[in-house]
């Protein structure tokens, strides 16, 4: 008979094995086997309580988000403390951009498994579904703090924020040693001259 409460402890470790082989691996190319082996576990009881190597997959992409969600906020929080009074918006942009280079977010394995999600988006309802809550999210920040600042370029910009964001870390991905201060320094000095040019 399962010990009462070992369900969320085994599905947390498979989260986590997956990140971890799916980040060593580059890529989507392993199996429930590996995952469960990583996290103690036999296959079978994978399956059980994901069903597919996809599934389990999305669990860990869920995680990562859900990381990511809470770095964000947590930069945010500190900035509206330290803002200086007529800067809150620039302090929050950028506590947003931190935030997405943020420790839990942007480390080798995490990485790895952003580029990996964004791979799987294009087949996967699902993933497609989560990748559009985050971008939407993302971009509704940005605009939210943009708009008091250059009018109706807002959109524009935090289109292109985003979008910056996702290209350094397919970068981070592809060079295999992420720098979280260089990274957020790209999208730092982009978003410093785009207000420069504000009206």
């Amino acid at each position: 008979m399962p010990k009462l409460g070992a369900e969320p402890i085994r599905r947390a470790a498979l989260v986590k094995a997956a990140i971890e082989t799916v980040g060593d691996a580059g890529s989507l190319d392993v199996t429930v086997a590996q995952i469960a082996r990583r996290a103690g576990m036999s296959s079978a009881l994978a399956h059980h309580y994901f069903g597919s190597k996809e599934r389990i997959f999305l669990a860990a992409m869920r995680e990562i988000l859900s990381l990511y969600g809470a770095e964000v906020r947590g930069a945010l929080t500190a900035a509206a403390a330290a803002a200086v009074e007529g800067c809150v918006h620039q302090a929050r942009l950028r506590a947003i951009i931190r935030g997405s280079f943020a420790p839990g977010s942007f480390r080798r394995e995490a990485i790895s498994a952003w580029l990996n999600f964004y791979v799987l988006a294009r087949t996967n309802p699902e993933a497609r579904r989560l990748l559009t809550v985050y971008q939407r999210r993302l971009q509704s920040n940005l605009m939210h703090d943009l708009r008091p600042l250059v009018g109706d370029r807002a959109a524009e910009i935090a289109s292109g924020l985003g979008a910056l964001i996702d290209g350094v870390y397919i970068r981070a991905a592809l060079s295999g040693e992420p720098d979280a201060v260089q990274a957020a320094g790209i999208v730092l000095h982009h978003l410093d001259r785009e207000l420069e040019c504000a009206p």
